[in-house]
């Protein structure tokens, strides 16, 4: 093997090994935020329970926001992921998009353990304290695009964007609440029919003649 081609190669495993260290972190991240809360979880406990030194963790995340931020984005949504598409559809296509994809959110929540744990952390695992203000910061960012992006779809439909609170609301509202006791009702078939009462009222008022 010449020199350049042995190079190369340790640049791959290099590179391989640092991310399987940082997944092992997130993973880890992930395991103690919903057993012990964000607040009582420390970078100590995460690199202890990922086996790697704390070091090893400030390499790869500044923070403990960073990392939360960093684990939040490894469970794409599927209205995260559609958003370019959403924004182009034309006349009444992204309402019938818009309740696919989040009648879709409800079914990866509802069948994907990983997406569970994240919405667990996300919706009940984040105190309310000065420590964790970053955390909520850019938690609070993220709703925020969501909700913008929900807005614009529904603008192409001709309805109003402030309707798009209400959509989030119901969707995360759902979530909160089967996450909270998850035999208690089926997320996919309730959520379902609620976004579709949610979206036909909003279209039918908007459709319905001037009185």
């Amino acid at each position: 093997m010449t020199l350049s081609l042995l190079n190369h190669s340790m640049v791959r495993r290099t590179k391989a090994e640092a991310e399987a260290t940082r997944t092992a972190i997130l993973d880890a991240a992930e395991r103690l935020f919903e057993a012990r809360g964000v607040s009582r979880t420390s970078l100590q406990h995460i690199a202890a329970e990922a086996g790697v030194t704390r070091g090893a963790v400030y390499h790869h995340f500044a923070d403990k926001a960073q990392l939360f931020d960093a684990m939040m984005k490894r469970v794409k949504l599927p209205i995260e992921q559609a958003r370019a598409a959403l924004e182009a559809c034309p006349g009444h296509e992204p309402l019938v998009r818009l309740r696919t994809l989040l009648c879709d959110t409800l079914r990866r929540v509802a069948d994907d353990a990983q997406t569970q744990r994240v919405f667990e952390i996300a919706l009940h695992k984040v105190e309310t304290v000065d420590e964790l203000s970053s955390v909520r910061t850019r938690h609070r960012e993220a709703v925020a695009e969501h909700i913008a992006t929900i807005a614009r779809c529904l603008e192409h439909a001709d309805l109003p964007a402030q309707d798009a609170i209400a959509v989030h609301a119901l969707v995360v509202g759902l979530m909160q609440t089967w996450l909270l006791d998850r035999g208690s009702f089926d997320l996919v078939a309730v959520g379902t029919d609620a976004v579709d009462a949610l979206l036909d009222g909003l279209a039918g008022r908007v459709n319905a003649p001037a009185g």
